[in-house]
């Protein structure tokens, strides 16, 4: 090989490798804890509807951490996957984490009715509560908690939603204090949860 040719390789490796460490270095300065330098701040206000009854305000939330996820009831995989491994820890943690709130908010309110979303949310621990945002208070929430969502068509003429799979974490002063990705480690989701409830 040309030594030419094996510049322009060298530099393109060192290039791909600058790209990577600026892209880790921006997402893990975007999900920084709330005593530490942050690219945006993550969530905001919300008064949605509870498959309890009434609604949730997120101002009366104050002295206690809780979290917040982002799905639907005809999520095939991601969804159960992530609130059956939700509820995993939530056993796991015990005592420490009777009074932890689970949120878990529809990206899919034409389908997802309060009905849908309690008989859905039974098959979890209890302590996941789902909530129902209308249409425009979803396209309000969404940019506040930087959550992707879309609508995708099916081959058979309905439609299925893409959606952010992380689950946001919120300390007892309704900071945002970090996530846990879709499929992270047991190990250390707990570790992540028993951290946020003892702080």
């Amino acid at each position: 090989m040309k030594l030419k040719n094996k510049r322009a390789i060298l530099i393109a490796a060192v290039a791909s490798i600058l790209v990577a460490g600026a892209a880790a270095w921006f997402a893990d300065d975007l999900l920084r804890g709330p005593n530490q330098s942050s690219v945006f701040e993550i969530g905001g206000p919300f008064v949605l509807a509870s498959s309890r009854g009434g609604v949730v305000d997120s101002k009366k939330l104050a002295g206690k951490p809780y979290a917040v996820f982002f799905g639907f009831t005809h999520c095939p995989e991601v969804c159960p996957t992530t609130l059956y491994e939700m509820s995993n820890s939530l056993a796991a943690l015990g005592d420490v984490a009777k009074d932890f709130r689970v949120f878990f908010i529809t990206v899919d309110p034409e389908r997802d009715t309060l009905e849908a979303m309690k008989d859905y949310v039974a098959n979890f621990d209890p302590r996941i509560e789902a909530l129902v945002p209308t249409e425009d208070q979803l396209k309000q929430l969404a940019p506040d908690f930087r959550v992707y969502y879309a609508r995708v068509p099916t081959n058979d003429g309905g439609y299925t939603m893409d959606h952010t799979a992380s689950i946001f974490l919120f300390d007892s002063s309704g900071r945002f204090s970090g996530t846990i990705s879709y499929g992270e480690a047991a190990e250390m989701r707990q570790a992540k949860l028993r951290k946020l409830l003892l702080s």
